[in-house]
C-alpha cells in the first residue's frame, strides 16, 4: 500500500468531480493496495470474488485512518471515499456503473501508473492487480510527476483474450462485460467466472522496482 499526491482534477461528467463531493477539495490523495498475484494463477470462481472485498474493505480502512491521521497532523479536513461503492450513477440499459469519483483517473493524474488497452489502471510494481481509494482535502499540496506510460505499445493480450469482444478503443462494453463476468453458484452466492483482461496482462508479472 502507499499515498500519493494529487494535482487537481476535472471531470468529464457534472456530479462527479471532487469538488461536488466536498466543495472547499484542493488536493486528492490517491492510496492503493495491492493484491497478491497468486490470484491470477487460478480460477476466478474459487477465490477472487472473496478476496476482491477484502482489499476493498482494506484500502478504505487505509483511507479512513490516514484520513484521521491527516486531519490530526496538519488541522485541516480530510474526507475518506469508498473505493467501489455507493453507484450513484447507474444505466439500467447499458448496465454500465459509476462510483463517487473515478478512481483510476485519480491514480494516473497522482502519477501512480497510466491506463491499459483495457481501461484498467497500471502500476509498474504490481501491474493491474491493485485495488484504490482516496482522502480529498483542503491542504494545498504540490502534485507528483507523471507516471510514463506503462502498457506495451504493441501488446493486445487484454483484447484479444476477452471471450465476449467488451474491449475496444480503450473502453469496456459493461454490459457484455457483466453478462459473462457476474454470476451465482449454486446455493445462489456471488461469484466471478471471468477476469481474463486483468490475468493476461505481462505487467503484472515484471519484477517490482
Amino acid at each position: 500500500m502507499w499515498l500519493c499526491k494529487y494535482r487537481p482534477l476535472s471531470r468529464r461528467s457534472i456530479g462527479y468531480k471532487p469538488t461536488d463531493i466536498y466543495a472547499d477539495c484542493k488536493s486528492v490523495v490517491a492510496v492503493a493496495v495491492a493484491l497478491p498475484k497468486g490470484l491470477t494463477k487460478v480460477s476466478p470462481r474459487l477465490i477472487y470474488c472473496h478476496y476482491n472485498s477484502i482489499s476493498h474493505s482494506e484500502t478504505d480502512v487505509l483511507s479512513f485512518k490516514s484520513a484521521r491521521s491527516i486531519e490530526e497532523k496538519y488541522r485541516c479536513t480530510a474526507v475518506p471515499i469508498p473505493c467501489e461503492v455507493p453507484y450513484e450513477y447507474w444505466d439500467a440499459e447499458k448496465t454500465e456503473g459509476r462510483g463517487l469519483l473515478s478512481m483510476k483517473h485519480i491514480a494516473v493524474q497522482a502519477g501512480l501508473g497510466s491506463l491499459g488497452k483495457s481501461s484498467l489502471f497500471l502500476n509498474k510494481s504490481y501491474g493491474n492487480m491493485v485495488t484504490l481509494g482516496a482522502i480529498l482535502t483542503d491542504l494545498e499540496l504540490p502534485s507528483d510527476a507523471f507516471s510514463e506510460n506503462i502498457c506495451i505499445t504493441n501488446c493486445r493480450r487484454c483484447i484479444d483474450a476477452c471471450p465476449v469482444n467488451a474491449i475496444e478503443n480503450g473502453a469496456v462494453n459493461q454490459r457484455l462485460c457483466r453478462k459473462n463476468t457476474y454470476g451465482k453458484t449454486e446455493r445462489g452466492f456471488d461469484t466471478v467466472n471471468c477476469n481474463q483482461c486483468r490475468v493476461v496482462c505481462p505487467i503484472n508479472y515484471t519484477k517490482k522496482g
